[in-house]
């Protein structure tokens, strides 16, 4: 019998609530005190990605009522790319004296900061318009220009970003957006 989906979402929040009881244990905590669920995904065999740089795994390891996901060919891949997602997640707040939420609870979406980006907000929607030719789009300090295409390079952009700004970036590895919108900037003032 196929488990329905309320039957599923049930066995969750019951999973949910009992890593929640058990995290007043401690104070510290890692993926194991979280409710980790894995999901299978299949993949219709006549639908195949354009961009070959994209890859549909096959197994989905997830924190329930939590977005951070991990993906892999097996389900011990899965958990490790979920076990590399969270250490990320926790280093990050550590750095920034915020708590990891509690196991079990709802964790709300949460949005990188834009206070870098922010800082060009002419030069991005012109960056956005002529370089990524959306008519808008949202940017935050951690986008890259991989964000916004599917090819195997950004090499399209860097020449079109030389053409229109006159700047080369093709040396910023990471394409982040805003380290290019500074260096944009940057040789805008000295022009």
């Amino acid at each position: 019998m196929i488990p329905t989906r309320l039957a599923v979402r049930t066995t969750n929040q019951v999973l949910a609530l009992w890593k929640r009881c058990l995290s007043y244990r401690k104070r510290d905590w890692e993926l194991s005190d979280y409710p980790v669920v894995f999901r299978t995904q299949e993949c219709d065999p006549s639908f195949a990605y354009t961009a070959p740089r994209f890859k549909l795994h096959r197994y989905l390891a997830r924190v329930v009522n939590w977005h951070i996901t991990g993906s892999g060919d097996s389900r011990a891949e899965a958990l490790q790319n979920l076990r590399c997602t969270f250490a990320a997640v926790k280093t990050r707040k550590k750095e920034k004296g915020e708590p990891l939420p509690r196991p079990g609870t709802n964790v709300p979406i949460e949005f990188a900061a834009q206070e870098r980006v922010n800082d060009y907000p002419e030069l991005c929607e012109d960056f956005i318009r002529r370089v990524l030719k959306f008519e808008s789009a949202w940017i935050s300090d951690e986008s890259s220009l991989w964000d916004f295409h599917a090819d195997e390079n950004n090499d399209s952009y860097v020449a079109k970003i030389r053409e229109i700004y006159g700047v080369d970036v093709s040396d910023i590895e990471s394409a982040n957006l805003t380290e290019i919108l500074e260096r944009i900037a940057g040789a805008q003032k000295l022009a």
